[in-house]
């Protein structure tokens, strides 16, 4: 069974960056409880903490028990790199390294343009879809072979596509992501306590999202 031991969340430090598009990820890691109380350190070229496998299961009422959660499985890491999306690998790269945790145990949680808002997505492996975050996470690790937890934000319909990922959510895209990231908590505890395979069928491409009211 694989395990995830790096969580690593894609998106751009700085307060004009805060609540944009390219930084659903970030706008996710704040809503995940055993986060909460976690102690964030600087260091591979942005903020990360660690959490006990344990305490993440016995915070979803889940009992730890097992190998799962001994050895080199005991820990997960969470890191929000500093060095802007497109250098994102440059810090993933240096927490695994130091750590030794394989690409294939981490998963990378990013904003998605081919999926509608609402929509949220476990993937392993795959093509980039034009994602420059991914680019570099797939540059540094040398390989495409790690999970993926996309959440969509779907396309704009005007060619400024930077500018679109780099700009706030509308007040009806904000509702739509909260029900996403609702449900998304819990397959984030499924994921780091049961591992992500069980979860790919369920969340191959989920809609999250109840109709907004008008």
């Amino acid at each position: 069974m694989q395990h995830i031991s790096l969580v690593a969340f894609l998106g751009n430090v700085g307060d004009q960056y805060k609540n944009t598009r390219h930084n659903t990820a970030w706008l996710f890691s704040d809503t995940l409880p055993f986060l909460s109380s976690a102690s964030w350190q600087s260091k591979f070229k942005g903020q990360y903490c660690m959490v006990e496998r344990a305490a993440i299961a016995r915070a979803a009422g889940i009992e730890p028990a097992g190998s799962f959660y001994e050895g080199d499985k005991k820990n997960v890491f969470f890191l929000k790199p500093d060095t802007f999306m497109n250098l994102s690998g440059e810090s993933i790269i240096q927490l695994a390294q130091f750590y030794k945790i394989k690409p294939e145990n981490i998963l990378v949680v990013h904003d998605e343009l081919e999926m509608a808002p609402g929509f949220v997505s476990l993937k392993w492996s795959g093509g980039l879809g034009g994602h420059n975050g991914l680019r570099s996470t797939k540059e540094n690790l040398g390989t495409a072979d790690f999970w993926r937890l996309r959440f969509g934000i779907g396309r704009p319909n005007h060619p400024d596509i930077a500018g679109y990922v780099l700009s706030a959510f509308t007040a009806d895209e904000r509702i739509i992501l909260s029900q996403a990231f609702a449900q998304a908590d819990e397959l984030m505890t499924q994921v780091l306590t049961k591992g992500p395979e069980k979860q790919l069928d369920a969340w191959k491409k989920k809609n999250c999202a109840a109709p907004v009211a008008k």
